[in-house]
């Protein structure tokens, strides 16, 4: 009986992992599309700085004003050559883990921090966009989600396989706190918070 209990928790937790390394790939390739449309945007612009883009609707939301701006090339190049080099090798993750492939301590807690520290980036720009720049760039928006479910999946694998090496009792704790969802709760509620962010700055002109 304790075997056939044993046996189901660990078939749980594969099919858990599994889910987390699906959701990985899902935005994870969102995250590429998205990087990739806007550097095809980023060569039309090149070619004709008047030209309307494709994600260019009204005033707010207007890829061409956000591409224009500085805060889309900090680090001299355009910013979306990041994700073009960076979610491909969390796609590359997510179809490993799938497979079945058991990653070693320092790859997780590596992959963790490259896909924690490219967040707080989108976030940054998220930011920018909103209060200084006061435009919005929509795939930039499919972006900064992304990212946020890419971390939300990462943290609970990582969390859950207790790769920070806690102590049993904190361990435990998490557990619990995983089982309850209430990580997710967290991450619904953050994005609630983005989203009423957005309106509350733009109003009706997001539609206009």
């Amino acid at each position: 009986m304790f075997n056939g209990l044993f046996n189901r928790d660990k078939k749980r937790d594969k099919q858990s992992d599994k889910w987390l390394f699906g959701v990985l790939l899902a935005f994870g390739i969102t995250g590429f599309i998205a990087s990739l449309v806007l550097a095809v945007e980023e060569f039309h612009l090149l070619k004709n700085p008047d030209t309307i883009l494709s994600c260019s609707f009204n005033l707010v939301l207007n890829c061409a004003v956000v591409m224009k701006s500085w805060q889309a090339s900090v680090f001299g190049f355009p910013n979306m050559f990041i994700g073009l080099a960076g979610f491909p090798l969390v796609i590359m993750i997510a179809a490993l883990g799938l497979s079945g492939v058991k990653f070693p301590r320092w790859f997780l807690i590596s992959a963790e921090s490259g896909i924690a520290l490219f967040t707080l980036f989108a976030y940054w720009l998220f930011f920018n966009s909103v209060y200084v720049i006061e435009v919005l760039c929509p795939w930039c928006l499919v972006v900064t989600f992304s990212m946020t479910m890419l971390t939300a999946a990462i943290t609970r694998y990582n969390l859950k396989n207790n790769t920070f090496n806690v102590s049993k009792e904190l361990h435990k704790k998490i557990e619990h706190f995983l089982a309850k969802d209430y990580d997710k709760l967290i991450v619904a509620g953050w994005v609630f918070i983005l989203i009423a962010l957005v309106i509350l700055k733009f109003g009706d002109a997001l539609v206009a």
